[in-house]
């Protein structure tokens, strides 16, 4: 069965006013910035970036790729090119006419965490509307984004659209591409701070968000968090007047409850006036906080909460971003916490609080870096130590800034210390116990990610 027809050549052509090389019509049912992952019948966009796209033509070719984006023209053997003088500024032009073609629901969402699993989330909780159009990946940059929404399907009637940034006005350029009709910023920590300086600009920065909101559009805001009062000024400075919040002291979005229960936690909330409880498979306050959003998200567009929750109730979370596995050592079954995939001092709280709630056995936290927090980086992982302390028995850490939260925690806490996580692999194999449930978050330099890997590749049945 072949993909569905996303664009046609000529419709590529005039999008990006672009030279047709090819004679002959031709289909696509995508597009792809990486030949190690381009599926037959995409269009293949020639980035120059740090290395130059132009180089792997041929081999998406070879790979199935029914044409290419390109600056310059290549063999014409190849197959189809479409000529444009810049291929990145060709794809936001893509990206623009998928947008105004389509008609559905697209939503935003970004914050300093939770960007990914609140994606996620509504993926869920829209699809009850019907196809929810949405990266797989976290693919939330300035490329990453117009290549989500030059693929949106002009019959979609739902998209959902991460946007990041690591720098003050990157949002604003994404969000006006995106145009959104409801915007959602999930938290404001301190990420970035390396880049931004501030907390009062890194909420600055997502409040960017609301720039691109198209009128009578929603943004949906923290209200459990201390910059909530100033996202609302520059909100409403953006010419917002939709202005919705969520989380325990949410008005349009209540938590009320989020009980454990052995497979995540049963969730009590108010969503525009209507009581709602629902099962979360996924453990942590700041879960079912996002989750909260994604219903509120998924009410203003339409979506009958009851229904959203009912759907919802199939999310999962993903590898690195709390995916709960157990693993056999041995004669030994080990409960892995897998949060690896980032980390900055709020996300690493609530992970550590989520080991603070589980039951039975011994809890471990192995942590690594916390990167791109400027001069305050040794302050601010040593000031992790309380809740460190409070939530686990025992505390691995890696790498030269998590030295510091070593250094402040009390002696009987302290594991081992490594310059590197995969060091600590032979430690742990050696030392964990039966009915250990084992914590692993850090930055994604920090290698804490290969470590769970690593252990996993090392248990019984793989």
């Amino acid at each position: 069965m072949s993909a569905p027809t996303l664009w046609q050549g000529y419709q590529v052509a005039a999008a990006t006013r672009g030279l047709e090389t090819s004679t002959h019509d031709w289909h696509a049912s995508g597009f792809s910035l990486d030949t190690r992952t381009l599926k037959p019948g995409e269009i293949f966009v020639a980035i120059e970036a740090e290395r130059d796209g132009h180089d792997f033509v041929p081999q998406a070719f070879k790979a199935g790729a029914v044409a290419a984006l390109v600056s310059r023209p290549l063999d014409q053997g190849l197959g189809p090119q479409i000529v444009v003088k810049q291929t990145l500024t060709a794809l936001e032009a893509l990206a623009a006419a998928a947008r105004d073609r389509n008609f559905g629901t697209l939503i935003a969402v970004t914050g300093s965490a939770g960007k990914t699993t609140t994606k996620e989330m509504l993926r869920h909780a829209l699809s009850p509307a019907g196809q929810v159009h949405a990266a797989d990946k976290s693919f939330n940059n300035h490329l990453g984004v117009p290549l989500t929404l030059a693929a949106l399907p002009a019959s979609a009637p739902m998209g959902v659209f991460e946007i990041g940034m690591n720098h003050a006005g990157e949002i604003r350029g994404l969000t006006t591409l995106v145009k959104p009709h409801i915007a959602i910023i999930t938290t404001i920590a301190a990420a970035h701070l390396e880049f931004l300086g501030s907390m009062e600009a890194i909420a600055d920065a997502k409040a960017e968000i609301a720039e691109g909101l198209r009128r009578g559009g929603f943004v949906v805001l923290p209200a459990d968090s201390p910059y909530l009062a100033q996202l609302m000024t520059r909100c409403r400075e953006a010419g917002v007047s939709g202005l919705m919040t969520f989380g325990e002291a949410g008005r349009d979005a209540r938590l009320e409850s989020a009980d454990v229960s052995p497979d995540g936690l049963m969730v009590k909330a108010d969503i525009l006036g209507q009581p709602i409880t629902f099962r979360l498979h996924a453990q942590g306050l700041h879960m079912a906080s996002n989750a909260v959003a994604a219903l509120l998200a998924a009410g203003l567009a339409g979506v009958d909460i009851q229904d959203a929750a009912g759907a919802l109730e199939h999310f999962r979370p993903d590898k690195g971003r709390g995916a709960t596995q157990d693993i056999t050592l041995g004669d030994r079954t080990i409960t892995l916490i897998d949060e690896s995939y980032n980390a900055n001092p709020a996300s690493m709280r609530a992970s550590l609080s989520v080991l603070s709630s589980v039951k039975g056995g011994r809890k471990i936290a192995v942590l690594g870096d916390m990167l791109e927090l400027g001069p305050d980086a040794p302050t601010l992982h040593a000031d992790l130590a309380a809740p460190a302390a409070e939530s686990a028995d025992s505390v691995f850490t890696a790498g030269s800034l998590m030295e510091h939260l070593r250094a402040a925690l009390p002696e009987p806490k302290r594991g081992v210390h490594a310059e590197n996580a995969e060091e600590l692999l032979q430690v742990l194999l050696d030392n964990l116990k039966d009915g250990d449930h084992v914590l692993f978050k850090g930055s994604n330099a920090s290698k804490v990610g290969l470590l769970v890997r690593s252990l996993i590749a090392a248990s019984s049945g793989h």
